[in-house]
């Protein structure tokens, strides 16, 4: 067995307690709530719901980051790179403002991955101008599209009713306490079939991290492998998106420490990243739970506390290297 091996097996055994630590940790400080007290009972619910949501959302963020960054082998790419998120987030917000969300569980994760689909359909459409498409334009089309979802959104939340401008404001800031158990387990039948069918497309991905015309050369179809990949992770990025609001960095960070940890071999990655993101993501808002208790930070603020200076540690290495070579 590896050394790479062992340090997955390793990751498998320690997820579980990491998830159980979470699950201890609460405004009171360690320890489980009364389970006798109905009160008691409600607590250690809302914990669990809120420890496997994080489990499941960091693990597609995550997957999805990896995924990206095979693609478009470009180390900063995440699922806002392209839109996906921004477009996701835009589907989800008009399902929950208009009432959708309210009268069926898979409203949200439907609207949400149609707006995901049609904002990378954009960015294909656009990229595709000139009639080839190239990474690079791919990653400047996604920024432009990502810019007018996000407006988008600031527009359809500034046309929302007053009462419900908080939940959404608060779902928009990154949020595990998911708002019905259907809803939870909908998304996680979507995410983790999705990140088993990554999973299955490693040697390809594998190959695509060469560039395109290599990958040619060892017979991979580069075009249907690369549409594939991205709409695995649009699908996966949609329902994270519609179980927790827009979380951004998890997609970053975990892919580029359990690359170092496992190596590239998508092989091992993309079930490292599954496992590594849903524990970081569940710490993190362990972390948001208890840091100012009794009051609650929203989890996308502290993956982007985390994340904000380890994009720019990851920036300043690849212009070291840019300069190096």
């Amino acid at each position: 067995m590896t050394k790479k091996n062992t340090v997955l097996i390793l990751m498998g055994l320690a997820t579980p307690f990491v998830l159980a630590l979470c699950l201890l940790l609460g405004a009171a400080g360690v320890g489980l709530p009364n389970l006798r007290t109905s009160g008691g009972q409600a607590i250690f619910t809302l914990r669990v719901t809120r420890v496997l949501a994080g489990f499941a959302v960091g693990a597609a963020l995550s997957c999805a980051g990896a995924v990206l960054q095979a693609l478009l082998r470009n180390p900063l790419a995440e699922p806002y790179v392209l839109g996906v998120s921004s477009g996701a987030g835009l589907g989800a917000a008009l399902a929950i403002i208009s009432g959708l969300a309210a009268t069926a569980v898979l409203a949200t994760p439907l609207c949400a991955f149609v707006s995901a689909c049609l904002t990378l359909a954009t960015v294909y459409v656009l990229a595709r101008i000139g009639g080839r498409l190239s990474i690079y334009s791919l990653i400047l089309s996604g920024i432009v599209v990502s810019s007018v979802a996000s407006s988008l959104l600031m527009f359809v939340i500034s046309l929302s009713p007053v009462e419900g401008l908080h939940n959404v404001m608060w779902w928009m800031l990154g949020n595990l306490e998911v708002s019905s158990l259907p809803l939870l387990m909908v998304s996680a039948a979507l995410i983790f079939p999705g990140i088993m069918a990554i999973w299955l497309m490693a040697p390809e991905l594998n190959a695509l991290t060469l560039g395109q015309e290599m990958a040619h050369h060892v017979g991979v179809k580069t075009q249907t492998a690369t549409t594939a990949g991205l709409l695995l992770a649009t699908f996966v990025t949609a329902a994270s998106v519609a179980t927790a609001g827009l979380i951004g960095f998890v997609g970053l960070i975990v892919p580029h420490t359990v690359r170092g940890l496992v190596g590239p071999d998508h092989r091992r990655l993309v079930p490292g990243c599954a496992l590594a993101g849903g524990a970081f993501l569940a710490v993190c808002d362990a972390i948001a739970r208890t840091a100012l208790a009794p009051r609650e930070i929203p989890v996308g603020v502290v993956t982007a506390l985390i994340g904000g200076p380890f994009f720019m540690m990851v920036l300043y290495r690849q212009k070291r290297r840019d300069w190096v070579e």
